[in-house]
């Protein structure tokens, strides 16, 4: 099995590390603009294998995608990371030439990889991928839900005092403030959350886990890379593995949830041919509501990329 994560930042260099470390294919390799940042990131998680004891060999390239041929799943982490006080959307025009640039290079050389988009902002960069690729919407996909729904039980494992290991969740929605996190789907060994807080500080981590992005953005002055480049690396190891785990990810919608043409989170199961099914829940009428407000914010910028598209 051969992987490659174009863009050899934070997010991509830690996707492309944990790949190594569990071992979840053969080649890895690492693209990027920058001369000899990827070689030097591939050198250099190639020197720990003897440490940590794996086999997988990562190799560098800088923009030449012929390395990359053959690819069973690529990962793109590639283009301009947020700043503090700039929105997802201040980035669509910039980073959607940056994503369809490197999907031309991709596809050219791997025409059958399933395609993982990291890129932001993350639902319209999976739009722009999958008008590039033209490829089936179950071969491109967004991450977006493991990373936030990794936030979202990382923070009630923090709260309640309990191994995030027993701590499963659904969350739907764009990537961003109008994600919607789901309490009644959320359990803890088994046990309905909602059995296990209270209603306000429920509430109060469903709104920090809306800004979790924005807070680190706060603190570090750049974007998160280490749960995002995990959260990556768990999806090519459900494909590679056709493992048919069960994850939120950023799909296009056809008429699922009431929802046509519309790049959102949803629950779907993760195998060797991408998104194997979407699962549909059945919502009530506030979960509706909120999941519309997502869709709407989504949709507006959707619509700004494609009036960029038609110039």
């Amino acid at each position: 099995m051969k992987v490659t994560v174009v863009g050899a930042g934070n997010v991509g260099a830690t996707c492309a590390d944990v790949l190594a470390y569990r071992e979840i294919a053969n080649e890895i390799v690492l693209v990027d603009i920058k001369e000899g940042v990827a070689e030097g990131k591939a050198l250099d998680i190639w020197q720990k294998a003897p440490i940590n004891l794996y086999d997988s060999r990562t190799v560098g390239s800088t923009n030449d995608y012929a390395k990359t041929a053959g690819s069973d799943v690529v990962v793109i982490t590639s283009g301009l990371p947020r700043k503090p006080g700039m929105s997802r959307d201040d980035l669509i025009e910039t980073n959607a030439g940056i994503v369809k640039s490197v999907t031309e290079n991709i596809i050219k050389h791997s025409p059958d990889a399933i395609i993982i988009v990291v890129s932001n902002p993350l639902d319209v960069m999976t739009y722009q991928a999958h008008l590039t690729s033209g490829k089936s919407r179950n071969k491109v996909m967004g991450m977006a839900g493991i990373l936030d729904t990794g936030r979202y039980r990382a923070f009630l494992a923090e709260e309640l005092n309990v191994s995030p290991k027993d701590i499963q969740a659904v969350l739907m929605g764009g990537h961003g403030d109008t994600m919607v996190p789901l309490p009644r789907y959320t359990t803890v060994g088994g046990i309905p959350v909602t059995e296990m807080i209270a209603k306000d500080k429920l509430d109060a981590i469903i709104q920090r886990t809306k800004t979790g992005g924005g807070e680190l953005v706060k603190l570090m002055g750049t974007s998160a890379w280490y749960a995002p480049g995990s959260a990556a690396a768990q999806m090519v190891e459900a494909i590679v593995r056709d493992q048919k785990r069960v994850f939120p990810v950023c799909i296009k919608l056809e008429g699922e949830y009431g929802i046509e043409g519309t790049y959102l989170g949803v629950p779907v199961i993760l195998g060797k041919n991408g998104i194997e099914k979407v699962i549909e829940l059945d919502l009530n009428d506030e979960e509706k509501a909120d999941l519309e407000t997502s869709r709407t914010h989504v949709k507006e910028v959707m619509d700004v990329l494609d009036k960029l598209n038609s110039k």
